[in-house]
């Protein structure tokens, strides 16, 4: 009977949910707490209780005394210990008052009245706040813990892991392929390095992002702050709660933050992952021409038909989840800012799918460095595709002919070698008919596909660690 219950329970875990909190809960299980319902109350109830408490500190207000430190530690407490019973207990409020917001406040209030140190503050719980006052701030909060708790970890283990394999194979000489087809000769590690560069540039733009919200009423002029006390700087005690919750005021607003600020960080997370697109089809490619193996799991099946299957699932999962990242974040950036006159609700359905853009990014996130951390590169697979295309190197020739000023070194190398197979011999033999200084020839002479390189090693390990 317990293992039937158990096996029921396990079933409407993961195979009765949708695919974020089902099939692929456990990459994303930590955003959970963050974006769910229950998420989206305590960010409320933050929002409301540092409200509640910067009215306590304000001189302005003598009909709310500050509160104790006990008081204050009491309210932490309601905050910290916050679970599913509590966003229950909330869910039977909004029932009666079919309110989301009323229904937080409520339960506050009753919270407070249970408490000596705290029942003389009831009245001024959601003082002179409309509903948005609280909800952008919940928001704003939910995309703040996401983004700093959440997605830049990951992000920074992901380019760690990148990191070390552009080092690991900085110096491994491998054919660069522009527009598909052979080309002048890099090395592993500093094509790696690339993305790594990228990656921490937009790591820098998502992390600077300013997270914006606002606390000024109905229409955005404190009117009702002003109506019941006009002597006390409204802008100023909001701008100190909302700094004290690490938000950014924005001064002027209609009812609702206009989310410029959460369009800018879809914005950045979008670019962010659109550069992991482009990792993740250059791994796949250089997995399918062979330059990159993967390392095997026992009991793994690639094929169900196929015994020798080892497919890159790593990285198409990882292609397929930032495309359904991205077209959520390009929706959230170009609806959340529109809003008609100075409110409508239809941003309100929008922004509780905030917590899937993220869902989907980190799940990409994950599935990119599993797939990291299974390649490893065939040395000789990659050097004997160098070796079977010496015409890389008359690149190299025809710029030294230009530089000793023999005329016409691009024409006469493009009927060499365009559209046919060039020996080395070939080139050799080119080289030695060519009125150049007899070092310099041999120095053309000695190069190779592998040694045509650059600074592509110098590049790969980037700048020193700090």
């Amino acid at each position: 009977m317990i293992a039937a219950r158990r096996r029921k329970d396990i079933c409407e875990r993961t195979l009765c949910t949708l695919p974020l909190d089902g099939r692929y809960a456990r990459d994303t299980r930590a955003l959970a707490p963050i974006f769910s319902e229950c998420g989206l109350m305590r960010a409320r109830l933050k929002a409301e209780i540092a409200w509640l408490v910067g009215l306590s500190d304000e001189p302005g207000v003598p009909e709310l005394a500050p509160f104790s430190l006990a008081a204050r530690e009491r309210l932490a407490a309601l905050l910290a210990n916050f679970d599913e019973s509590a966003g229950a207990a909330i869910k039977a409020i909004e029932a009666q008052t079919n309110h989301d917001v009323k229904a937080i406040e409520y339960y506050l209030r009753t919270f407070m009245n249970d408490h000596e140190d705290l029942r003389g503050g009831g009245e001024f719980v959601h003082f002179a706040l409309t509903s948005e006052d609280v909800n952008n701030v919940a928001y704003a909060l939910m995309a703040q813990a996401g983004r700093d708790t959440v997605l830049i970890p990951a992000l920074d283990a992901l380019i760690a892991g990148l990191d070390d394999l552009a080092r690991a194979t900085a110096t491994i000489p491998m054919l660069a392929r522009t527009h598909g087809q052979p080309a002048s000769p890099t090395t592993v590690g500093k094509e790696i390095r690339v993305f790594v560069t990228r990656l921490t540039r937009a790591r820098a733009g998502l992390r600077a992002v300013p997270l914006l919200a606002k606390m000024n009423g109905a229409v955005g002029n404190y009117n009702a702050h002003y109506a019941a006390y006009p002597e006390v700087d409204w802008p100023q005690v909001a701008s100190r709660v909302l700094a004290g919750l690490g938000l950014s005021q924005n001064p002027h607003t209609t009812q609702i933050e206009p989310h410029d600020g959460l369009a800018e960080l879809c914005h950045a997370m979008a670019r962010a992952n659109t550069i992991l697109i482009d990792l993740a089809r250059d791994l796949w490619g250089y997995i399918a021409l062979g330059y990159f193996r993967q390392k095997t799991r026992a009991g793994e099946v690639g094929s169900s038909t196929m015994p020798h299957k080892v497919n890159p699932i790593d990285f198409e999962n990882a292609e397929g989840n930032l495309g359904l990242a991205n077209a959520l974040l390009d929706h959230l950036a170009a609806k959340l800012p529109i809003s008609r006159f100075q409110r409508d609700l239809s941003d309100s359905t929008v922004l509780r799918n905030m917590g899937s853009a993220f869902g989907y990014t980190l799940l990409a996130y994950r599935a990119c460095a599993r797939g990291l951390a299974k390649l490893t590169v065939d040395e000789p697979r990659v050097r004997g595709d160098l070796d079977c295309h010496v015409e890389v190197l008359t690149e190299a020739v025809q710029t030294v002919m230009r530089r000793y000023g023999l005329a016409g070194g691009y024409e006469d190398l493009k009927d060499l070698s365009r559209g046919r197979t060039l020996t080395v011999e070939d080139l050799r033999a080119f080289i030695d008919g060519l009125a150049l200084p007899p070092e310099v020839r041999a120095a053309l002479r000695a190069l190779t596909p592998a040694t045509y390189v650059g600074n592509a090693p110098t590049q790969a390990h980037g700048e020193p660690r700090p």
